[in-house]
């Protein structure tokens, strides 16, 4: 099994992760801890919070963040339907280190770290699929250190335009379509930069026809000219 480099990252294309976390025969037994929706802005969890389970998200959005010692919120993913988050749960991590928070209506399907175990053990694709989740989120965490480290504001902003279209896109034509765009705000905490400048980057590639984009979509009309 192998990730497809047009997929998102953790995302293992041939594992039914909804028919082994949640099969429809334990939500109609009414366990109540299978499922839970969330509404927009609602925490699901807090730093310092008691680790024992694992989420994957049937459907919404959700971010996955910290504060600094300022207050200062840094986005370190933002999540969206069949990626599985709380991995760390699985290693030892007795508590968060970081909240997570609905971005819109979403619902959520959790296992707790006893179960998932058990579950490993009866699927061996499960437990290659989060080794993937492990290996593919400390590669994007180095990727990030090095774009803050050796680039500058503009470039770490236009290289997460085309991270989003490389991994998050559909392509339309010689065009990338990505649904659900950020806020500006969003993309600046992705980024450790400002909303001013967010919005100043954006701006210019739309002047020169690189990019067209509102509240709920982007559009890169070349990748090749997104740098």
């Amino acid at each position: 099994m192998s990730v497809s480099p047009d997929a998102s990252y953790w995302f293992l294309e041939d594992l039914d992760l909804t028919g082994i976390m949640c099969p429809k025969k334990q939500a109609m037994a009414g366990d109540k801890h299978v499922h839970k929706r969330y509404k927009k802005g609602e925490y699901i969890y807090l730093p310092d919070e008691y680790a024992d389970r694992i989420f994957l998200i049937s459907d919404g959005r959700v971010k996955i963040g910290t504060y600094s010692d300022t207050g200062k919120e840094i986005t370190k993913a933002i999540l969206g339907m069949g990626e599985v988050f709380g991995e760390l749960a699985l290693v030892g991590a007795a508590k968060r280190r970081d909240f997570a928070v609905a971005m819109e209506g979403t619902e959520l399907c959790m296992m707790t770290v006893d179960e998932m175990k058990a579950m490993m053990k009866e699927y061996s694709s499960l437990g290659l699929f989060l080794m993937q989740v492990f290996g593919s989120r400390k590669l994007e965490m180095e990727r990030r250190l090095e774009s803050l480290v050796f680039k500058d504001s503009r470039s770490r902003i236009v290289e997460y335009l085309k991270h989003l279209g490389e991994t998050k896109g559909k392509r339309v034509g010689y065009e990338m379509l990505v649904r659900n765009f950020l806020t500006h705000q969003e993309i600046a905490n992705m980024t450790a930069t400002s909303r001013q400048t967010v919005t100043t980057v954006l701006n210019e590639l739309r002047s020169n026809n690189i990019i067209t984009f509102n509240r709920k979509r982007l559009l890169i009309r070349d990748m090749d000219k997104l740098v």
